[in-house]
């Protein structure tokens, strides 16, 4: 009889990324999806909001691992709305690691390029953070509480995740801009912002692979090779839809708009230092959201 597969706990797996992983993990694990409400799946409901909602989820499904994928994501509304994004971002985060922390289980919990100011060109997990929006401030403290309550707990930051969402209503870079070069906008992206983005199919594989690791904890980034501007990535992206004429640039920032670090390049050396997936370009990144099989 074969070895009972690791229990892992999804939360937020219908959302973009979190969806990628739920899929993902199938082979390897005894995948439980969590949601904030009955999506008609197998799993179980968690609002990550409500610490007896976080308690009760724990209970039952007793995880051997965690990923917590439910956050607000749009930098804008939390920007508008500091007190939802840190009852999310960071009292929901609490919530889990401290679950976790009672059932013994490993937790991966997802954050962002945008702990950063974005004032330098190259961000080790190392560097000291210094967040410029509300957004990146609940994530830093999120890290900060995460790493304190698991020793082996395992925090995965992003710079930009692309890819088309499996479910609708998503923050889903590459649905909403191809819905509006479809009804025939021109799209303005900022040639002042870099990122070295990553698609979610590779990034779960990642993030997927850290959690069978014992010995991988602690912070690592998770990007492509190089970073590229979010102008330029537009454009290879309308290439690639054929939408090459609806992108120009945008020269500065927008008013009234959160704060962005202009620089969201995260060195992924600590990464590849412990993976057997090679990291990829961006032009295989772009690819990947095209063609899950490249």
């Amino acid at each position: 009889m074969p070895p009972a597969k690791p229990r892992l706990l999804i939360i937020g797996s219908r959302g973009f990324l979190g969806s990628y992983a739920a899929q993902a993990a199938a082979p390897d694990f005894e995948a439980i999806e969590g949601n904030r409400s009955a999506t008609g799946q197998p799993g179980v409901v968690i609002d990550i909001r409500d610490e007896d909602s976080v308690k009760a989820a724990f209970q039952t499904v007793r995880p051997d691992l965690v990923m917590l994928f439910s956050a607000i994501s749009d930098i804008d509304r939390c920007e508008q709305f500091p007190d939802e994004a840190k009852a999310v971002n960071l009292r929901g985060a609490e919530y889990v690691a401290d679950a976790g922390a009672r059932c013994n289980a490993r937790l991966l919990f997802i954050s962002t390029g945008a702990v950063f100011d974005g004032q330098k060109h190259g961000y080790r997990e190392a560097d000291p953070v210094s967040p410029v929006s509300v957004y990146g401030q609940t994530k830093v403290m999120a890290e900060k509480s995460v790493l304190a309550l698991g020793s082996s707990a395992i925090v995965v930051r992003i710079a930009l995740a692309i890819g088309f969402a499996p479910h609708s209503a998503t923050n889903s870079l590459l649905d909403s801009l191809k819905k509006r070069w479809a009804s025939g906008q021109v799209v303005a992206l900022p040639v002042h912002e870099q990122r070295n983005p990553i698609d979610a199919v590779t990034a779960a594989r990642f993030m997927l692979e850290l959690l069978k690791k014992k010995d991988a904890h602690g912070i690592f980034h998770v990007g492509c090779t190089y970073p590229i501007t979010r102008y330029d990535l537009g454009l290879k992206l309308a290439a690639r839809m054929g939408y090459s004429d609806q992108v120009t640039p945008q020269m500065a920032p927008i008013p009234g708009r959160a704060p962005r670090g202009p620089d969201h390049y995260l060195l992924t050396h600590k990464l590849q230092a412990v993976s057997a997936i090679p990291i990829p370009t961006c032009e295989q990144v772009i690819e990947r959201c095209f063609n899950v099989l490249a």
